[in-house]
């Protein structure tokens, strides 16, 4: 009973999922799940995004935290358009949440949407929320053994952003290891090493979220 209970969540999340997902492609628009543990740094690289695309690419987010609307004031600051859920303790978005969020935001007039999931490596993974990719950061202060620990993951995920890589002459981590075990979890991994302090990467992270908008 326990294992069909759980089959009927995530049946009908699926089925919710599929109806995200007419919406966005109805709009001509680009989704992606943005996913990572707390504090691997997404919020940042949306305000990233924020200056380096404004003007040119209408970008909304839909921001995802246990408490508090901190993340989406940041993003709004940035210039992006945002919209907070709050799940009072459940830790991930699922379609449905993400749903009765849609209808807070302008999708006609956006280029752009991602959907910042709560900080967590394990359950996000599991709920399709209809995008187009899954995106998973992972900070190298988090160290060189997550693909082992999280693989489910790195799996699903489309794109790996290798994150804080201007710390890495202060770490014992070995950023080749996470990049060769994630690729032998998931061979069709594009991965990207980036510092949203120092700017590294950041370019060819940007032209590939550009080329996902015009394949679409």
């Amino acid at each position: 009973m326990r294992v069909a209970v759980v089959k009927n969540i995530l049946d009908a999340n699926s089925r919710i999922a599929q109806e995200n997902r007419k919406l966005f492609d109805r709009h001509g628009l680009t989704v992606i799940n943005l996913m990572s543990s707390p504090g691997a740094g997404k919020t940042t690289l949306l305000e990233q995004m924020g200056n380096h695309f404004g003007g040119r690419l209408k970008i909304g987010v839909v921001e995802g935290d246990i408490q508090t609307t901190l993340d989406a004031e940041r993003v709004a600051a940035a210039g992006l358009e945002a919209v907070q859920i709050e799940t009072d303790g459940a830790c991930h978005l699922d379609a449905n949440m993400v749903q009765n969020a849609l209808g807070n935001l302008d999708l006609e007039a956006l280029d752009l949407l991602v959907v910042e999931n709560v900080g967590n490596l394990v359950c996000p993974a599991d709920f399709n929320i209809g995008e187009d990719h899954k995106v998973m950061m992972l900070s190298v202060t988090e160290g060189d053994d997550k693909p082992y620990k999280y693989p489910l993951m790195f799996r699903e995920s489309r794109v790996l952003l290798i994150s804080k890589v201007d710390l890495l002459p202060h770490l014992r981590c070995n950023i080749e290891k996470i990049k060769a075990a994630g690729r032998a979890i998931n061979p069709d991994l594009v991965i990207f090493e980036i510092s949203s302090y120092s700017g590294q990467g950041l370019d060819d992270w940007h032209n590939w979220v550009q080329e996902q908008i015009k394949a679409t």
